[in-house]
């Protein structure tokens, strides 16, 4: 108790008082306590299911990082909810139902926003209402080889430009305007490439996660000087996963290696070339393939938009989560 009698927070959820920050910083004890009366819906084997090469995905992670994420994003989605409710009553008419409530959620190549994709649509589903939760990944919005080739960007593959953003955007429009049933494309990492025949359909979700690269892009400015719409304007909520740009480096080239010995094998594969590869051309290899392209993508377009998320999880150097910035409301 201070002498006026008002209680002082702990340390760790003090804000640096030299610092001014749109955001709250929460170590990752402190974020731990945030679900302690929470449930982890979540069995083991769901959680082996979920993890991706190299990712610190365990019970600890699940219950000390995603479970108060969860609890969180539930309490966003209620919040949507109940002002849906009070603007019908504020206009006087009954209006259409509510749209899905959309999550947005970026990062680098090999940070492991995937895994951290998978695991809020798993837990979000095992809410007690059983939300209908869908999950998207922009790379079915790449423009096909074919087309990269033809517009001299195949080796700029995951950049803002080879993106068919357009589409991109019209998808989410049509999620946001209510539409039943919506198509996306699908993309194979095996065949490195977009499958033409093959869409992904949601019907009627009540939560839309949109998972990607480039995600928080802001609007490009058109020729006019004026800019036009872009995805974030249609999130309720977005999650930037962020960590050292060397930790996610070193992660790219351990999962490079990893594949190099499973999925590279598969001749199928567009990557079967790199299988016969000696462990040192392989490191090489990877390392090149980070530098040229993933590493400046990296740098140019994909951290730039981490300030424009609701809330950053960091990783550290074992991929766990250290600390967690929420925006402040």
């Amino acid at each position: 108790m201070t002498a006026g009698g008002g209680h002082q927070p702990p340390p760790h959820l003090e804000e640096h008082p030299r610092e001014s920050s749109p955001y709250t910083e929460l170590d990752r004890a402190a974020w731990s306590q945030l679900a302690q009366e929470t449930s982890n819906p979540l069995r083991a084997d769901e959680i082996a299911s979920l993890r991706g090469l190299g990712d610190a995905l365990d019970l600890a992670e699940i219950q000390e990082v995603y479970l108060p994420l969860s609890r969180l994003l539930s309490l966003y989605v209620e919040s949507a909810g109940k002002l849906h409710r009070e603007q019908e009553a504020f206009l006087h008419q009954r209006t259409p139902p509510r749209t899905p409530f959309v999550i947005g959620l970026a990062g680098s190549v090999a940070v492991g926003k995937s895994t951290t994709a998978r695991v809020l649509r798993q837990m979000l589903a095992h809410w007690p209402e059983h939300p209908n939760v869908a999950l998207i990944t922009t790379d079915g919005f790449l423009y096909p080889n074919a087309e990269l080739q033809r517009r001299g960007l195949l080796q700029r593959k995951g950049f803002p430009e080879s993106y068919d953003r357009r589409a991109l955007l019209r998808f989410v429009v049509d999620i946001k305007s209510g539409k039943d049933e919506i198509e996306a494309p699908t993309y194979s990492h095996l065949v490195y490439d977009v499958v033409p025949e093959e869409k992904v359909v949601i019907k009627r979700p009540d939560i839309v996660i949109i998972e990607g690269l480039n995600v928080l892009q802001p609007a490009r400015v058109r020729e006019d000087g004026r800019a036009g719409l872009t995805l974030s304007d249609f999130f309720d909520f977005s999650v930037y996963v962020d960590a050292g740009t060397t930790h996610i480096r070193d992660w790219y080239v351990d999962r490079f290696l990893r594949l190099r010995e499973t999925a590279f094998r598969d001749p199928t594969s567009y990557f079967r070339k790199y299988a016969s590869l000696t462990h040192d051309e392989a490191v090489d290899e990877a390392r090149r393939i980070w530098d040229s392209i993933n590493g400046p993508n990296l740098a140019q377009n994909v951290l730039p938009t981490r300030s424009r998320a609701t809330l950053v999880l960091r990783k550290d150097k074992d991929h766990s989560v250290r600390y967690v910035r929420l925006r402040k409301l």
